[in-house]
């Protein structure tokens, strides 16, 4: 079998009134992440690992926030769109390892719901999505509360 990983790494600013989309469920936040789409982190992070184990460039190339069919995009679309890109290039996916950092609000209680979302668009077991959380003790701006990070390594695999 051939064998390749990826890593995938994103990063958005947190903005009073806009909705909080992270691991494909909305959580209640006074601040969401912004950006072009939907702007959850934690969904591109996991593209852009998929897509570079692929050797299919990143996010940005695939899905321009320059382009406005993307406009408020629901990131899970994208991530649906990225796994068939996979699959186009004769990829299976193995797993995903990914962690969250943020200060605000606490996402372990809704891991398991993300990995409900998250599994069946990859088409892999709950078991093989990984979701850590952490917060940044403070410092920087996630510690302030200012944005939010995302980290993924992708595992992919050709039969």
């Amino acid at each position: 079998m051939n064998f390749r990983i990826g890593f995938g790494y994103d990063v958005h600013p947190l903005k009073k009134g806009r909705d909080l989309w992270i691991g494909g469920i909305k959580l209640e936040h006074h601040s969401g992440c912004d950006g072009h789409s939907d702007a959850d982190v934690l969904l591109h992070a996991i593209c852009d690992a998929l897509l570079g184990a692929a050797n299919l460039r990143d996010i940005g190339f695939h899905f321009p926030n320059t382009n406005p069919q993307f406009k408020n995009a629901d990131s899970k679309v994208l991530l649906k769109e990225v796994v068939k890109l996979l699959k186009d290039k004769g990829y299976f996916i193995g797993n995903i390892d990914s962690t969250l950092a943020m200060e605000a609000p606490k996402i372990n209680p809704h891991i398991s719901a993300m990995q409900k979302v998250i599994a069946p668009i990859l088409e892999i077991d709950e078991d093989c999505v990984s979701i850590k959380a952490t917060t940044n003790e403070k410092l920087g701006y996630v510690g302030k509360e200012e944005g939010v990070n995302a980290y993924a390594v992708a595992l992919i695999y050709k039969k």
